[in-house]
């Protein structure tokens, strides 16, 4: 079963009209409409209304731009914009934003229920409590929604033409009492009672949030791709149209002392103030339904993602058309809590927020999916570029500060602990959303950018491929690789498997999957690499010739060393064909067996230093060892052999100047002997690593190259020969 589908049962399956247009339509022309467009034409005045409209307007149609790309992109399933943005942005912002989603759609059903006992209120009887007529409503919408979808949008229906009727009541009363003097005099703002433009934006825009009624429903519709586009635009489009020519008939019809302290000013207005009566009653009510409907259904999506655990059992539909049954008990407790705690003007700001949010990052993540330039993005609605998305989301984001920076910091705090959460939690939601892509594009961009930039010593960073074997048989040389690597550099783990390609296909694929998850199990930082190669030697000079990209390629190799003559022609061979190819070398040789190979040892890194022909790298690969957490507390020391007492100053004023100039903290030592094995055994013996220069022997010389290592090395336990090619400057 997928994720946001139904297990069991029919499918509904809305058409646009009634799915997406009708529940946008009548989620916007709602109880804001009726209630409270009067009070903000009254203060802001006709001008600043029409651009309160405008700027709502404008901000939501970029957004439903982008949810059409998005929802024209995909197969759309339940949860709407929770699903979309999901699917885009990962899992982490998608339950982010979902569970902050869905908290404000419950919300919502309280602040339209408490629009409609509101106005019901005039009809009662004097001392009759609002808060148990805003309850009994909440109650009886409850029930309507949980009978089914299929009654429920089929009851809009009939509310949708009492809307109309009353709005052409109200056109009809204030064309009659329009005066071009009054609507003059109510064209500038007058604001009281501290209020000013962006109150009155706060106050207005969850009257254009409705635009989310038709996607809330996707799991619901029979083709959301094309149903969600048509319908929603047309709402936007349409509603916009019903709002710019009302706050001018409200300014033209009205005096502006009406408009502020009679929330029924409409009805005084209409032709016939029964039908406002009736359209306020059936706007409220139907946006209330439209936000239990949506409302429920996105928490189902999210329980069934099992992003949050604790929400899983909100998952459950009804085994006759997946009705989510479960999550409707939960949105009339949220919106009773609502209707039980807040007023009207108190839960519209808060909404505001939560609704921007999810538009912001709606938009957000279509820009994303268009910049990133991802094949897989192919939208068919085609009147969305990346540069609507990037407006919207800024609009958005804008708009958040003005109305109230502070309840904007909140929602974004709450959006950000949420998604560091999901971002600690293992989830195992596989959704191939956008980070990859974006992090794919970027990556492409900067290999681009490297291949054209003049290299500079200044900025060597270790690249350093490992021969670790299979399965980390060599964990002496990971464990290495990543204590060079891990701070400021890139380690690949290498492997040959010797054979013929033909033979081992399908032991390469699985070698490079069970090297790809030792990684992940040791947590490091780096990368699996495993040719087939008939020959060894010639395995490792293609894994050192292919691997990376561009200037991204490795330019140090780490090899163990062998421990046998014969096996020393081969390698030796080998140590002149990576020098040859520019490539510096590393051979690990260890005395000891650790009980615990990743440790760490305790003493000091010791560099002997010959020159600056293998020194500089030797000196910065020192340094980044003690960069590792793993290796605080250490000290580096900087020793020579000299054969007489007379080089001693200037050879340890070389040194101190030589760690100085690199910026490098550590000990100088100068070190009297005739004999530099005898010293390097003696001086060393307690250190935990040592370090010292080498050069690829001749030809035919590989006998007495393995001897002299072998007696520089000695009972030392740790050391590293390393061969540079240049390429860094300790002075840089």
């Amino acid at each position: 079963m997928s994720q946001g589908s139904r297990p069991l049962g029919e499918k509904n399956s809305f058409g646009t009209f009634g799915g997406v247009f009708t529940p946008c339509v009548l989620t916007i022309l709602g109880v804001i409409m009726f209630l409270r467009f009067g009070y903000v034409v009254g203060q802001a005045g006709v001008l600043a209304a029409l651009l309160i409209v405008l700027a709502s307007k404008v901000i939501t149609l970029l957004t439903t731009l982008s949810l059409s790309a998005i929802a024209t992109n995909t197969k759309v399933e339940g949860g709407g914009a929770y699903f979309l943005i999901s699917r885009s942005l990962g899992p982490e912002f998608g339950g982010a934003i979902g569970l902050l989603f869905f908290g404000a759609q419950a919300l919502s059903v309280a602040m339209y229920v408490i629009g409609f006992s509101e106005a019901l209120m005039g009809y009662l009887p004097a001392g009759t409590s609002p808060t148990l007529v805003a309850s009994l409503t909440n109650i009886g919408v409850c029930v309507c929604v949980a009978i089914g979808a299929g009654w429920t949008l089929k009851l809009q229906f009939a509310i949708l033409a009492t809307v109309v009727l009353s709005l052409l009541s109200f056109y009809a009363g204030a064309f009659a009492d329009f005066d071009i003097e009054r609507l003059h005099a109510n064209s500038s703002m007058s604001f009281t009672d501290g209020e000013s433009f962006w109150t009155m934006f706060a106050l207005f825009f969850p009257a254009v949030t409705g635009i989310m009624a038709g996607a809330n429903m996707s799991g619901d519709l029979k083709d959301p791709a094309e149903s969600i586009p048509k319908g929603t635009i047309a709402a936007v489009l349409i509603t916009g149209m019903v709002y710019a020519s009302q706050a001018v008939f409200l300014g033209g019809a009205s005096e502006r002392i009406d408009l502020v302290q009679n929330n029924l000013v409409i009805s005084d207005i209409a032709l016939l103030p029964a039908l406002i009566a009736a359209g306020v009653f059936a706007a409220t009510i139907s946006s209330a339904l439209g936000s239990m409907m949506g409302a429920p259904r996105i928490l189902q999506s999210l329980a069934r993602d099992r992003l949050f655990v604790s929400l899983t059992p909100f998952g459950v539909g009804s085994d006759r058309d997946g009705e989510p049954r479960r999550a409707i008990v939960a949105t009339f407790l949220i919106a009773q809590a609502g209707i039980m705690l807040a007023d009207l003007n108190t839960i519209a700001p808060l909404i505001t927020m939560a609704f921007l949010v999810t538009y912001g990052l709606l938009n957000l993540a279509t820009f994303y999916e268009a910049i990133t330039k991802n094949p897989s993005y192919r939208p068919q609605f085609k009147y969305c570029h990346w540069s609507t998305s990037l407006l919207g989301a800024i609009g958005c984001g804008v708009v958040m500060l003005l109305i109230d920076w502070k309840w904007a910091l909140v929602a974004t705090t709450l959006v950000a602990a949420l998604h560091w959460y999901l971002s600690r939690v293992e989830l195992g939601a596989n959704w191939g959303y956008l980070t990859s892509g974006l992090l794919f594009e970027r990556t492409r961009r900067n290999l681009l950018r490297l291949e054209d930039e003049l290299y500079h010593p200044k900025n060597w960073r270790p690249f350093v491929l490992a021969l670790s074997g299979g399965g980390f048989s060599r964990p002496h040389l990971v464990t290495l690789g990543s204590w060079l690597t891990a701070q400021s550099g890139v380690l690949t783990l290498g492997q040959v498997i010797q054979g013929d390609l033909d033979d081992h296909v399908q032991r390469r694929g699985s070698q490079e999957k069970i090297l790809h998850g030792m990684i992940k199990e040791r947590n490091l930082n780096a990368f699996p690499a495993v040719v087939v190669a008939s020959d060894y030697t010639a395995g490792i000079e293609a894994l050192v010739q292919c691997q990376g990209l561009g200037r991204l390629r490795p330019n140090t190799i780490l090899l163990g060393c062998p421990l046998q003559v014969e096996r020393m022609k081969i390698f030796g061979g080998l140590l002149r064909n990576l020098a040859g190819i520019g490539h510096s070398v590393v051979v690990l040789r260890r005395t000891d067996d650790p009980a615990d190979p990743w440790a760490a040892p305790s003493g000091t890194i010791d560099i002997w230093w010959r020159g600056r022909a293998n020194g500089e790298l030797m000196v910065l690969l020192a340094h980044l060892m003690l960069e590792h957490p793993d290796w605080q507390g250490s000290r580096l020391r900087l020793l020579r052999v000299v054969e007489n007492e007379a080089a001693i100053e200037e050879v340890q004023s070389h040194l101190e100047s030589l760690l100085r100039e690199a910026r490098i903290n550590g000990k100088t030592k100068v070190v009297v002997s005739n004999n530099p094995t005898a010293a390097i055994q003696s001086h060393s013996r307690d250190a935990a690593f040592v370090f010292l220069g080498m050069q690829p022997p001749d030809e035919n010389q590989e006998e007495v190259f393995f001897h002299r290592i072998e007696g520089f090395v000695g009972a030392l336990e740790r050391v590293a020969l390393i061969q540079s090619a240049g390429g860094m400057r300790l002075e840089s």
